[in-house]
């Protein structure tokens, strides 16, 4: 394995000091140093393909301008979207990105924050699974900058970027009601994650502000460890039996995908039978023969907020940063008015 060219080969090559070398690299000004002189150390940096040595220059600054991310799965179309929109933000102020996944797992997401400390990460953005308010309250009281993004508890006094949850589950019930559904079910997880609650605090206000039945049965939360399966078993019995719903509600994009393919394998006819809404885009939605309305989140604005509230939170980590942003309902063929569908 060959040796990575350091500072002193730069420096023997043009046969300047290696300070200077230094001096000039480390982007400090260079009123006393020739413009000519500075151009070739540059020049000759990139042909021996210098990397600085971002460990020793943390040691020195107490940086290392790299940020830790940690989602729920990053194979999930939004845990994506969102790391990728983090990535190219912290590109842009000169940070790289860890990323990692928790997979819901407070454990997993627990030894997770231990590794990207231990790697000397500046500070982390955090998409907490439940039951991690003891680990975060812990990285509160060492004065380690971190910034929920997604998610966040509302019993700690910490910063985060989420979406306003439950407008925007509030929105998409308004529009069903308004598009002449009446009978609407809803299909979630069964977490205490309180954005989640959210989502199902909008769905259930909605109706009662409207003076409509809210019927158990329309409500289904399913195992996150098991959805497919059960949102399969949820859309049966939703679509059948003496009070079927006319409309669905999905609080995610895995739910919304899951039912889909359960609509296409009863040959429920959407939006003739049923009308949909989903939470999050996904790709996968245009397979769809009747592309459903969604819920879309600002994923690219919240990872922006959340990447410079920590930015900021690096020189005073006790600075607190509280954003809820407005989703967008995307409307399309799934969700139809039923004059229109039975018209």
């Amino acid at each position: 394995m060959s040796k990575k060219p350091s500072l002193k080969d730069i420096a023997q090559r043009l046969g300047v000091s290696t300070a200077l070398v230094s001096y000039v690299l480390n982007n400090k000004k260079e009123n006393r140093i020739g413009k000519e002189i500075a151009t070739r150390i540059r020049q000759v940096a990139s042909e021996l393909n210098y990397q600085p040595n971002r460990m020793a220059q943390g040691l020195k600054t107490n940086r290392t301008r790299t940020l830790g991310l940690i989602v729920a799965d990053i194979a999930n179309p939004f845990s994506a979207a969102l790391a990728r929109a983090v990535e190219d933000e912290a590109e842009q102020q000169g940070y790289t990105v860890i990323f990692g996944s928790s997979d819901e797992n407070p454990a997993k997401c627990s030894q997770l924050i231990d590794t990207l400390l231990n790697r000397q990460v500046d500070g982390l953005l955090i998409a907490p699974p439940a039951g991690m308010e003891a680990k975060l309250t812990a990285l509160q009281q060492q004065r380690t900058p971190f910034v929920l993004l997604d998610r966040y508890y509302p019993s700690l006094h910490t910063s985060y970027v989420a979406l306003n949850n439950y407008q925007a589950m509030y929105h998409a019930v308004e529009h069903l009601l308004s598009s002449g559904y009446h009978r609407i079910g809803l299909v979630t997880f069964d977490t205490t994650l309180f954005h989640m609650a959210e989502r199902g605090r909008g769905y259930l206000t909605a109706l009662r502000d409207h003076e409509l039945p809210t019927r158990k049965s329309w409500l289904k939360a399913v195992d996150p460890c098991n959805a497919a399966i059960e949102t399969a078993k949820a859309i049966r019995e939703l679509t059948t039996g003496a009070h079927p719903v006319d409309a669905v509600v999905f609080a995610s994009n895995m739910l919304t995908l899951a039912g889909l393919q359960q609509l296409i394998r009863l040959h429920v006819r959407v939006p003739d039978e049923l009308a949909v809404v989903g939470f999050d885009e996904t790709d996968a939605y245009g397979l769809f023969y009747a592309p459903p309305t969604y819920i879309q989140q600002p994923v690219s604005e919240m990872s922006q907020q959340a990447t410079r509230i920590l930015l900021d939170m690096l020189d005073a980590p006790d600075r607190i940063m509280q954003v809820n942003l407005p989703a967008n309902l995307i409307v399309q063929v799934s969700s139809l008015p039923q004059s229109a569908v039975h018209g």
